[in-house]
């Protein structure tokens, strides 16, 4: 599949078709009132346990950074929470909770939506981030990985690995691992030709998907339950 520098994470999951161009992250910040995560007397990293990490994780949770659970164990999810966090601030993606990002949860940073009106999924190819929208609030946010900006070849013709900019519609599913030329996808929501918000093991957080829109296979199964990603429902690629 040439998926080269992909971050495994133990979350369940197979290949994928595509997804898109991401750069940089920038800081958007509005400020809500933090508990004193400064209080923390060490880093918090994947691996590490108690209620330190469940306190992380409930800030985390209500700025709306998804998570299934705040269960007091940093594991694969939270790795994600955190990096989507520090991608919304506009800091390393080293998925470690140090000074800076105590610094964002303690600033209440949350990414800003583009849409307005309607219930939007927002595709931010600049930050790396999937938003859940509604009227113009994001309501949740995860961290995706989108097209590489690589090139790659697909029953012998040569293709770059870019998720277009547009405003599209989810126009098929498929509630199983879904087969395809570049390997299979985990409960897609294609909205683009091919190319499909889907599960994957691999979420790591800069760009490094075909085309597709790559979340955990957990976030995937949230999405699907949420009915946010229904047929005809409305993706925003920016």
């Amino acid at each position: 599949m040439s998926l080269s520098a992909a971050v495994a994470l133990p979350l369940g999951g197979v290949a994928a078709h595509a997804g898109a161009v991401g750069a940089v992250p920038t800081a958007s910040a509005p400020e809500l009132s933090a508990p004193a995560f400064r209080l923390f007397s060490s880093e918090l990293r994947i691996g590490d346990s108690g209620p330190e990490v469940k306190r992380l994780q409930q800030r985390l949770m209500d700025l709306g950074y998804w998570l299934d659970t705040a269960d007091g164990e940093f594991g694969g999810l939270t790795l994600h929470a955190v990096w989507a966090l520090q991608k919304a601030a506009g800091i390393d993606r080293d998925g470690i909770v140090g000074p800076i990002t105590r610094k964002a949860l303690d600033n209440g940073v949350r990414p800003s939506a583009q849409t307005s009106s309607g219930q939007v999924v927002e595709i931010d190819l600049e930050r790396q981030l999937l938003l859940v929208v509604s009227n113009g609030t994001v309501e949740k946010v995860f961290n995706t990985s989108t097209g590489s900006g690589k090139k790659y070849e697909s029953r012998g013709e040569q293709h770059v690995a870019v998720t277009p900019k547009g405003r599209y519609s989810v126009f098929r599913d498929v509630d199983a691992w879904d087969p395809g030329p570049l390997g299979s996808l985990y409960r897609p929501k294609y909205f683009n030709g091919g190319i499909a918000i889907h599960g994957y093991t691999s979420v790591p957080p800069y760009p490094a998907s075909h085309g597709c829109a790559r979340v955990s296979i957990k976030a995937m199964d949230w999405l699907w339950e949420s009915g946010r990603l229904d047929i005809y429902s409305t993706v925003l690629v920016r």
